[in-house]
């Protein structure tokens, strides 16, 4: 990697946009470099600082411990004396268990956008080699990734990879942790803890991340919230398996208090190195804060949306026909939902679950990626057509990853199923895994994808994946092997090959709902689908939270009907509206059967969807942590300061019978804003009270400092549960 370098700078500073990382690459005590800082930029580190930050960074030793003090290295192993989770374990056929690595070289790029420093570490006489990379980006991001190379060849063995993860310090105040856990149709529900000593491991062994992922592992300082409190969060970039972990123990780690980090969740046997072979793990995306989680969010926004990956053209309103017609494909039905779509202001029309080979219902089907001619006698071109010439784009649903038993495709190729030799185990919505770790299993779906693509003017593709992967048992060469990596890296590797034949496709990353978001399926898709579930209550807080990680605009947000698919809970109109605004918004129902009132409040939504588009998925999300614990309320800040949206969300009735002044927050605290509310959408229904007197028809909008919004703010009414206030703020210097 790196040839051998005299120790120049031997600490090495990473810092970007208030963050900051250190790394000690001589310790006084020799050995592996240190961490001595993850968080908060310590401004410049000058040789004499560096000198005293080393000097300053050695523990006392405890009795009944080492005879010298335990570092923190960048790879925390049993030489360093670390008694905690292990950052590299693995075996060369039941040796070589315990490494001594050395740093062999390094490298130090801070001329770039983003500050790099590489480290090498090597076994002596041969051994092992462990690649380190971290960059912080500019917007203060760390994203961290490792390599280990298995020893040359003469040893005659694999090296089994057990685990390698990236793990960095917190100290003594990140005293809390949150995370995400969840179900099918009720993703991103957050939990929050105490952070005692032991550990806490959060890992998902589904194939996926799961609808209990923890999208982000947050520790922080007492009481931390949206908008106080110091921050530490770690995301795992992998669409596999993957742990995430924070850990404290009574030793402590080094002159730190705790650890923070994550992997890929690595099976038994899966990773097995030849001579010479390497591994190389996904990122793990670090971030810190000093302002709470949308400090989090703002840093974590900024650099998603800096990616050359991320959607540049402005997003559409989307129809997607599931929860209209379900599997009752009728083309004049389609063209009559496709024709009010476009009198609405759809941009996007998708066809959903149904239109292939078989397809009546969930149990057939799946795998034969070829148009039913007993549905569809002519082909979707008519339906294709159609929608593209009312203006709208035409959309597709696939599951390429997955097969029904009752399909050509199983009855032809029974071996293509990823699953132990013998029966295939248990079946999942009448479903099982294609192994696309085959070459053969590989190039059937990539052919049939872009064949489809090549014969219809397909601008999208809904991509869902509708069950967890167990038992995912890869037949090799060799004999069976686990077969999750192998099948993420497929998929990866096929969502590739598709866009780079047909660039300008999007995908959208659906997973039976919200069970794979991450920032791995992000480098190859343009959205995600946040849940199945488009009760606006359920919502408020799927989105809130899927908000943590990611911009608006890569969250699929869908008004449903009047009655919820997924809770049988009915929601006033203007309430569905408001909350699927704050998303990338489309629409879940059949709205041939609106009458005018209705179609006329969409057409109203999808017009204010556009006018406000730049403002939403271009500014910075802000939520309140200061609210009726009945209510939210969340917005969206322009990068500039100068034009805000907020909306008050009731979701119970509130215990107080006025809700008294709710701040509006983010705002620039010197600049003056004029309010008014948006009632585009319509009037919410208030709970049996009167509107504030700067409410009330004829009073005038009030103009406020920043500052007297966010520390005051405003009275608001009463709403009843289930009702949505919009609120516009604009500059009015």
């Amino acid at each position: 990697m790196t040839s051998p370098q005299p120790q120049a700078e031997p600490i090495a500073v990473l810092r970007r946009a208030g963050s900051s990382l250190l790394v000690d690459l001589a310790p006084s005590g020799g050995g592996l470099p240190e961490v001595l800082h993850w968080g908060a930029d310590l401004g410049e580190i000058d040789a004499d600082l560096g000198a005293q930050l080393r000097a300053t960074a050695a523990t006392g030793v405890p009795r009944s411990s080492f005879d010298a003090p335990r570092p923190f290295t960048v790879l925390p192993t049993q030489a360093d004396g670390w008694s905690g989770t292990l950052g590299l374990s693995g075996h060369l056929a039941g040796t070589a268990t315990t490494p001594r690595l050395a740093l062999h070289g390094y490298s130090l790029d801070t001329a770039g956008a983003a500050h790099v420093l590489l480290l090498d570490l090597r076994e002596p006489g041969g051994g092992l080699d462990v690649e380190l990379r971290y960059a912080l980006d500019p917007h203060g991001v760390l994203r961290a990734s490792a390599s280990v190379i298995a020893p040359p060849e003469g040893t005659g063995a694999r090296y089994d990879l057990a685990a390698l993860r990236l793990l960095l310090p917190l100290p003594a105040r990140a005293a809390e942790v949150l995370d995400l856990t969840g179900a099918w149709a009720r993703e991103r529900a957050p939990q929050r803890r105490e952070l005692l000593d032991g550990t806490l491991l959060r890992r998902s062994l589904r194939g996926r991340p799961g609808h209990d992922s923890p999208l982000l592992l947050v520790a922080g300082t007492h009481g931390f919230g949206f908008r106080s409190g110091e921050v530490w969060g770690v995301h795992v970039a992998w669409s596999g398996g993957a742990e995430y972990l924070v850990e404290r123990l009574p030793e402590r780690a080094g002159a730190h208090a705790a650890v923070l980090g994550g992997a890929e969740a690595v099976a038994p046997g899966e990773v097995r190195l030849a001579p010479g072979e390497r591994y190389d793990s996904p990122d793990l995306v670090f971030c810190h804060s000093e302002a709470g989680l949308d400090g989090l969010s703002e840093r974590l926004h900024g650099s998603l949306r800096a990616r050359p990956e991320h959607p540049a053209s402005p997003r559409p309103v989307v129809l997607n026909t599931w929860e209209a017609v379900y599997f009752d494909h009728d083309i004049d039905r389609l063209r009559a939902l496709a024709d009010r779509a476009a009198r609405v202001g759809v941009g996007r029309f998708v066809l959903d679950d149904g239109w292939f080979r078989g397809r009546r219902d969930a149990t057939a089907g799946l795998g034969d990626w070829r148009v039913d001619p007993v549905t569809w006698p002519d082909g979707l071109g008519p339906l294709a057509e159609h929608v593209t010439g009312l203006g709208m784009e035409f959309g597709l649903w696939v599951e390429p990853e997955m097969v029904n038993p009752d399909s050509d495709l199983a009855r032809a190729h029974p071996d293509w199923l990823l699953h132990p030799p013998g029966a295939p185990g248990r079946a999942w919505r009448h479903q099982y895994v294609l192994d696309l770790g085959r070459e053969d299993a590989w190039r059937y779906v990539h052919d049939a994808l872009t064949a489809l693509l090549d014969a219809y003017p397909i601008s999208y593709l809904k991509w869902d994946h509708n069950r967890d992967l167990h038992e995912a048992v890869h037949a090799s060469p060799s004999g069976p092997v686990p077969g999750v990596r192998r099948q993420t890296e497929a998929l990866y590797a096929l969502l590739g090959a598709v866009r780079a034949r047909h660039p300008g496709v999007e995908i959208e990353s659906c997973a039976s709902g919200g069970a794979r978001v991450d920032l791995g399926i992000l480098r190859h898709t343009q959205r995600v689908w946040a849940s199945d579930c488009n009760d606006p209550l359920e919502r408020q807080t799927i989105q809130r939270w899927t908000g943590l990680l990611l911009p608006p605009e890569l969250v699929g947000a869908h008004v449903g009907p009047p009655v919820a698919h997924s809770t049988g809970r009915a929601a006033d109109l203007s309430f569905r509206l408001a909350t699927a605004l704050f998303g990338h918004p489309g629409i879940e129902w059949d709205i041939t059967g609106c009458d005018e009132t209705e179609l006329a409040a969409l057409t109203a939504w999808t017009a204010l969807y556009r006018e406000l588009r730049p403002l939403l998925h271009g500014g910075r999300t802000v939520r309140a942590d200061e609210t009726d614990p009945s209510a939210a309320l969340h917005g969206v800040v322009a990068r500039d300061g100068g034009h805000a949206l907020f909306c008050l969300a009731q979701l119970d009735t509130s215990g107080a019978a006025q809700p008294g002044r709710t701040p509006l927050p983010g705002l620039d605290p010197d600049r003056r804003y004029r309010v008014r509310a948006r009632t585009e959408l319509g009037e919410p229904v208030r709970f049996g009270t009167a509107d504030p007197a700067w409410l009330r028809p004829g009073a005038p909008e009030p103009v406020l400092t920043g500052r007297a919004l966010g520390a005051l703010g405003l009275p608001l009414p009463r709403l009843a549960p289930q009702q949505a206030l919009l609120l516009e703020v604009r500059a009015a210097d």
